[in-house]
């Protein structure tokens, strides 16, 4: 039995859940996508001419990548081929290929392999089907909720074409839950005096865009209100549903966008941004050690100097979230992303640091200046070390001019202090001492 049999029993026995029943089976009834499969679009223009090229598929959990590979292999003349890579091996693609091999030279028949969660493939099983989807034995339709850029190898993501998907619009999915009220034969049969239409916007909002939620949530409020003979309600919904679901997988794509999306938001200085995805990421089960780390290095990177204390409410922050746990901890993060996010910025350490750095590992920097170097062992004194060092503290001001940088790096200047916040008064300063020092000579023009 194939999957299209098997999956036409499941329907008429009303036995799969409403979210397989009402998998659409043609392009009119796909919502949503309009971007990828539109009139006109190319998608759609490859499936309408049978010219589908092997493809990823990449979006947010229920969002139609499945359903699209079994659309696009119900309208073209293939045969279909399923593989999960979880469970499968390059073993299975073998058998796979071998068949495709058959089908193309006695039938001319293509066959469309899909692999659900391709970014679980290891480089050798990613490799076993670099060949075949290389010489078109198979055309690949690859699956995933990770981006293909950090999860496929290059050869093979460079043999196919991607093709994002983005999480349905609240319209669209309402509209996906009218068609499983309203559909007699797999649907849920119920009339529109049974249900209000706000209970359909709240499962949509409550979804997040992904489909497969929505008709899981929507099966179970319906079967809810039946047995309570009630209409179907916001109440309803809110009884099933219980807390919003978040779409945040701490080790996925979504995870580095929430992240990005965190630290742009305080170097952006909007701490009510930043305060909504520490909630989001909180609310996932984000490990607090984790974010504070990320507030360590962003009061440092970004704010820096122009307000020092930043860094130091940082640290403190990260110490308490380990002394405290969960959910206090949220607290001492909330004080410290507000204050980061409110602080003057500048990232002129940290820009400094990584020039610094890039001179040393790419140019020859020099010695260290004879009078910097130890002079506290037994003959340091017959080498020239420590003469004629001037101790700062000797001095007026707490300041002496005279060389730091070895010969090779002088005249270089690797931090440029803003004029904000803190970091304004080093402006000053550094400004008229190294006006000084080049006077003098130590800095030369």
């Amino acid at each position: 039995m194939d999957l299209f049999s098997y999956a036409g029993e499941a329907h008429s026995a009303g036995q799969a859940p409403l979210a397989v029943r009402m998998r659409p089976t043609t392009l009119d009834e796909f919502y949503g996508q309009k971007e990828i499969i539109g009139n006109g679009k190319f998608l759609r223009r490859m499936i309408e001419s049978d010219n589908v090229p092997s493809l990823i598929l990449f979006g947010p959990p229920g969002t139609g990548k499945t359903t699209l590979a079994h659309i696009i292999a119900a309208r073209t003349n293939s045969t279909y081929e399923k593989l999960n890579a979880v469970t499968s091996g390059v073993g299975d693609i073998r058998k796979i290929v071998e068949s495709a091999k058959d089908r193309l030279r006695l039938y001319q028949k293509r066959t469309i392999l899909f692999i659900d969660e391709i970014h679980r493939f290891n480089k050798s099983q990613q490799d076993a089907l670099l060949p075949y989807v290389e010489d078109g034995t198979v055309i690949l339709i690859g699956a995933t909720t990770e981006n293909p850029y950090f999860e496929v190898n290059s050869p093979l993501l460079s043999r196919t074409r991607v093709i994002r998907l983005t999480a349905l619009e609240v319209d669209d999915i309402v509209a996906i839950l009218e068609r499983a009220l309203s559909n007699k034969e797999c649907g849920l049969e119920m009339d529109q005096t049974e249900y209000q239409k706000e209970a359909l916007t709240a499962i949509a909002e409550i979804s997040a865009g992904d489909a497969r939620t929505a008709l899981n949530i929507l099966e179970q409020t319906v079967t809810m209100a039946k047995a309570q003979k009630e209409q179907l309600t916001i109440e309803t919904v809110k009884a099933v549903a219980g807390e919003k679901i978040q779409r945040y997988d701490k080790n996925g794509d979504n995870h580095y966008d929430i992240v990005s999306a965190f630290i742009k938001s305080m170097r952006g200085s909007d701490p009510d941004a930043a305060l909504h995805y520490l909630a989001r990421m909180l609310a996932a089960g984000e490990d607090v050690k984790f974010i504070a780390r990320r507030l360590v290095i962003c009061a440092a990177e970004d704010v820096g100097n122009a307000d020092p204390q930043a860094l130091v409410l940082a640290m403190a922050a990260a110490q308490a979230v380990q002394f405290i746990g969960m959910p206090e901890a949220k607290i001492p993060l909330a004080q410290a992303v507000s204050y980061i996010a409110c602080a003057a910025k500048s990232n002129a350490a940290y820009v400094a640091i990584e020039h610094a750095m890039s001179d040393v590992k790419s140019r020859n920097c020099g010695d260290v200046p004879l009078h910097l170097r130890d002079s506290h062992y037994k003959g340091a004194k017959k080498l020239g070390h420590g003469a004629e060092y001037r101790y700062p503290h000797d001095y007026e001001g707490g300041w002496i001019e005279q060389t730091y940088l070895p010969a090779n790096l002088q005249g270089i200047t690797y931090y440029h202090p803003q004029n904000r916040g803190k970091e304004g008064d080093f402006a000053g300063i550094l400004a008229s001492r190294r006006k000084k020092d080049k006077t003098n000579g130590n800095y030369p023009k």
